[in-house]
This record gives C-alpha cells, structure tokens and sequence, in this order.
C-alpha cells in the first residue's frame, strides 16, 4: 500500500503524486500562479522567477524547479512575495517596448495580462534604448529571454535554429550570426510563435494584399478553410477551444467579400485517395518501405535539408492545399467557369510553413501559382474583427459546389494520428475480409504525444505503423531506419505537437487544456458526418469520374503529385 504524500498550500492540504514540481501540486490546488518561462512540455528553466513562493523552512524558492516534498508548508501570494513579482515585471517592462496598442500579440500576451493583474501603473526604472528589429518577425525589443523559443525548438522539433548569445545585459536570442531565420536551417513550424510569451515573436501578416483582390471584382476569390481552423478560430469570437464554428466561419468570409468557400478536407480525402493508392501500389510491387506522408510542409523542409538520402521514403502526394489548388485551377473553366488567371485561390491555414510551401515553383503552372495567398487562422479572424463582423451571432451558412461533400477521414487530418487513421480507412476496405461500414475507427493510432505505433492486419500480413510528434522524436525514427533497424512500413510525421490543431498559425489560448478540446471537436466533427471514408465521398468520385479517371492514373499523377530534392538555404522556398 503506497503512503499518501501531501503538503499545504496556503494552509490547505493537498495530495500530490506524480507531479514534478512544487508548481504543478499548487495548480492542483486550484491556484493560478503566474509563469513567463514555464511550459509542461519542455525542459525546467526558471528565468523569469514569477513562480517564487515561500516554503517554510527553505524561504523563498522558485516553485517550478523544486520538487515537491510530503509536509512541506507553501504560501503563494504574500505581500512580500507579491512585491517582488511587481519588481520582476517593472524591470522586464523597462527592456520593453511597451506598443502594446500596436502589438498583434495584444490581450493575448502573457506579460500584458500579469501587468495588469498586478497593477503596474508606472514603471521605477530607467528604460533601455530600443533596438532595430533585424529577423523579419523576431523584435528583440519585446524579448524577455524566458527560453521557450529556444527549447521548443531544440527539444521538440531537434533543430536548434535559435538560441541565446552574449551575456550580461547584452543576452539576446538570435539565429546563427544574427541572420534572419528564413536564411538559417528553420522549417518554418511556428511553434516558437506559440509559445512566446510576448509580441517578440509573432505571424506575419498578409492580409492588406489579400483585401486589395477581394475588392476587386476583376478577380475570382476562393477561399479554402483547412480542417483544423474550425475547432481554433471560435476562440478569438469567444467560443471555447474546439467548439465548431464552420458554418459561421463560410459566412463571415463570404461577407468579407469571397465568390466562393471551400472546405480543405475535400483536398484531403483527395491526398488520401492519392497516398492510400500509392501505399499499396509499394506493396503490391515491393516498393521502398516504410513510406512517409506527405501532408506536412514544415516536416517535408525537414527531410529535404537533414535527411535528402530518405526522399524516396516520402509519399510523392501533394499536400491537401496544394492538390485543392491544383485541380480548381486545371479545371476552373469546367467547374466554376472561370479562367485561371482570373482566378484567386486564398488557404486560410493553421500552419506557419503553408505560405513556403505555396511559394514554390514546382507548384505553379504556366507562371500561375496553384495557391495565391495563405492566411493563417490568427489573420483571417483579424480581418473578420476589422470588419465589424459580429461572428457569434451569425448565421450557419454551407460551403460551396463542386467541392461541397466532404468525409471524417479528411477532417481528422487536423489531429495527430489523423492522417494515419483516414489512410487506413482506405487501406483496410481493400482487405481479403473488408470492414463493417460502422467500423471505421482505429483507436490504436489515436491519442499520441511522442511516438506511438501500431500493428495492423492486412491480407494476412501484419503492417507496423508509427505516428511521429514532433520533430526531434522523427529524428529518432529517421536515424533507425538509416541503420536499418526500422521495422515500420508506414510513418505519419507530424511536425507540430499533437498536429496541425496546434499549428504555428493558430490563435494564441491561455488555456492550458486547449490541445485536447481542439482534438476533441475534430473528433466529435467525424463522427457527425454522414462519411468517414474518402472513398465513400460523391464528390470524389466525381472529379474522377469527370477528370482524373482513377487513383493513380496519370491524370492524377500529373496534377497531384510532385517531386522532391535536397534544401539548401538558397533554394529553401525555390526549386
């Protein structure tokens, strides 16, 4: 029988039992405690000492690199204690810019909301001169040097494109020789975005250019809404982390002036009826195994610049964005009759790596870029505030024809795991004993935070499956397979934690449960869909039917496939 371990927390006890640290128990406890540097899924740092707390018999200590202790006896917000952190927060204030008016991390900045909670009103200390912003969306003026940026892009994705240099009062984080990151070996995830905790590291907006072809009725404006941006851009109308908000989401961009909107998931049950088919093909011809999905920008970059001896291993399907864009403007006149120059195709993404991605000049067409402009979740919901659109109250309205049918298999894209599972929905149907039309759910893939795999049954074979978080656990994937001790024959690698529903794009929560409630509408949106397979959708059919024959062929191949070669930094968003 295990003893029970407790300790007081502002003389209320409290049981604590896998917690790491004294921080977590007095969150347990129901207590909000203030953080700058603190993130449970990366390493302990303890810079900005917004934690501190008075343990009895030890004094004051930093409650998020001390582990908890059975009897220990903990005051959280003494005057004394409150004091410091009010000194804490003037200081880093006075290395600010303080334009937090002019700030797109406004109300959503970490540092902003505990300036007010504490009632800083003025600042006691002389402020420093402001710095030149020199890496495009890094201002170093809105820096506290809390780290996470550093981490998360050393511990979760295995890169280490940031890091700290110089010391003192001169510490800054920068890229190597102080060059602006698009120039250095990022992959353009945006996961540094999401975890600043202030304005020094932010999206870059697009949407002034995007505004001038919406008024301009020269021009043909589509809109493509990603699977994810469902459950995420309610938060920014104050709606809860994933609560669906689509079809107010359809009508707010037709009232910012779009012809016509489009649902993303169409071009993922399309990728999967691509990549699915390519998948068995490899095994039918003893092709090279294990193979990768393709739908991931940012984890594509990753390969083509660490591991180019492995592209053969990755699917040669296009991404769900650009398969979209390629078959509406190959088939814009017979489809919306419109011709392609005319037309403007705008994603509204999650993802940071989206606009790299639409950039390349594989994927244009006679000089016309399949994509024209990507928007991330966070600018279209800036564009729908500047508007004066009162988003909570609209009406639900539909998306679109041709493209109006969609499955679950395409939404679920949007989860870690989700790629895998809409693969395998189509997989499994082409089984010596195919599924029961009910049983389209495959729990062994879902649920995933590092790396989780899974054993399938197909035409009595067994198939070993991996779904990859994160780029620092693909780099432990990659480098098994490169000594040939793999035994995986298809990988799912998703380069943002828990997937594109935390994409670098996405709004900023300060909910601390938010990945799971977005996980949770995504999943909850599948099942309420009247398909979950990509196969089974109408409009699929369809355009194979009406123009690409079969999955496959090569019509498909030619408009929905692609090529891949080594990166370099010159050629990173060029061919």
């Amino acid at each position: 029988m295990s003893i029970k371990k407790s300790l007081t927390v502002n003389s209320i006890e409290v049981i604590f039992e896998n917690e790491k640290n004294i921080l977590e128990v007095i969150r347990k406890a129901g207590i909000q405690m203030p953080t700058l540097c603190y993130n449970t899924e990366l390493s302990i740092y303890g810079s900005c000492r917004m934690c501190i707390v008075e343990c009895e018999g030890m004094g004051i200590i930093a409650s998020c690199s001390t582990p908890p202790q059975n009897g220990m006896k903990i005051k959280t917000h003494t005057d004394e204690i409150r004091a410091i952190r009010k000194t804490i927060l003037e200081l880093l204030l006075a290395n600010h810019s303080q334009n937090c008016f002019t700030c797109s991390k406004s109300m959503k900045c970490d540092l902003q909301k505990l300036a007010m909670e504490y009632n800083i009103d003025k600042i006691n200390f002389k402020r420093r001169s402001i710095e030149e912003p020199k890496l495009g969306m890094k201002d170093p003026n809105k820096c506290i040097l809390c780290g996470q940026c550093v981490r998360v892009c050393e511990e979760l994705e295995g890169i280490g494109a940031v890091n700290f240099s110089y010391r003192g009062s001169n510490t800054k984080v920068i890229a190597a020789f102080d060059k602006p990151l698009k120039t250095m070996e990022c992959v353009s995830c945006g996961q540094c975005i999401q975890v600043c905790p202030t304005g020094a590291l932010t999206v870059i907006f697009d949407t002034e250019r995007v505004s001038k072809y919406l008024n301009d009725k020269n021009y043909f404006t589509i809109a493509q809404i990603a699977p994810s941006v469902r459950v995420a851009i309610g938060e920014e109308f104050g709606f809860e982390p994933g609560e669906l908000t689509t079809k107010k989401m359809v009508t707010a961009l037709r009232m910012l002036g779009f012809d016509k909107v489009f649902d993303t998931t169409y071009g993922a049950d399309l990728t999967i009826m691509e990549e699915a088919t390519e998948f068995l093909e490899r095994v039918e011809n003893k092709g090279i195994f294990p193979m990768f999905t393709s739908c991931c920008p940012a984890r594509v970059n990753f390969i083509e610049t660490f591991y180019p001896d492995m592209l053969d291993h990755l699917s040669s399907c296009k991404s769900p964005q650009q398969m979209f864009g390629a078959v509406t403007k190959a088939y814009s006149n017979e489809m919306l009759g419109v011709e392609k120059d005319k037309l403007k195709i705008i994603s509204i993404m999650p993802c940071t790596a989206k606009r790299g991605e639409a950039m390349k000049d594989k994927f244009k067409v006679d000089g016309i870029s399949d994509i024209d402009f990507v928007l991330t979740t966070q600018e279209i919901a800036r564009m729908i505030h500047e508007k004066g659109i009162d988003f909570k109250n609209l009406p639900e309205t539909e998306f679109d024809s041709p493209f109006k049918e969609v499955s679950g298999a395409g939404v679920i894209f949007g989860n870690t795991g989700g790629v895998m599972e809409a693969a395998l929905r189509f997989v499994k149907d082409f089984d010596d004993i195919p599924p029961k039309p009910d049983d389209f759910r495959f729990q062994e893939v879902r649920d995933n935070h590092g790396i989780k795999e899974a054993t399938i049954r197909f035409r009595g074979n067994d198939v070993n499956v991996a779904i990859v978080a994160g780029l620092a656990n693909a780099r432990y994937i990659l480098e098994e397979i490169k000594t040939g001790k793999s035994k995986y024959h298809f990988i799912e690698i998703m380069t943002c934690p828990r997937g594109c529903i935390s994409g670098g794009g996405q709004p900023i929560s300060l909910e601390r449960d938010f990945k799971e409630k977005r996980i949770k509408g995504l999943y909850n949106a599948d099942e309420n869909l009247v398909f979950h397979k990509c196969q089974d959708n109408p409009d699929i059919k369809k355009i194979y039917k009406d123009f690409l024959e079969k999955p496959g062929s090569y019509e498909a191949h030619h408009k929905l496939h692609t090529y891949y070669q080594k990166s370099s930094l010159k050629n990173k968003y060029q061919d």
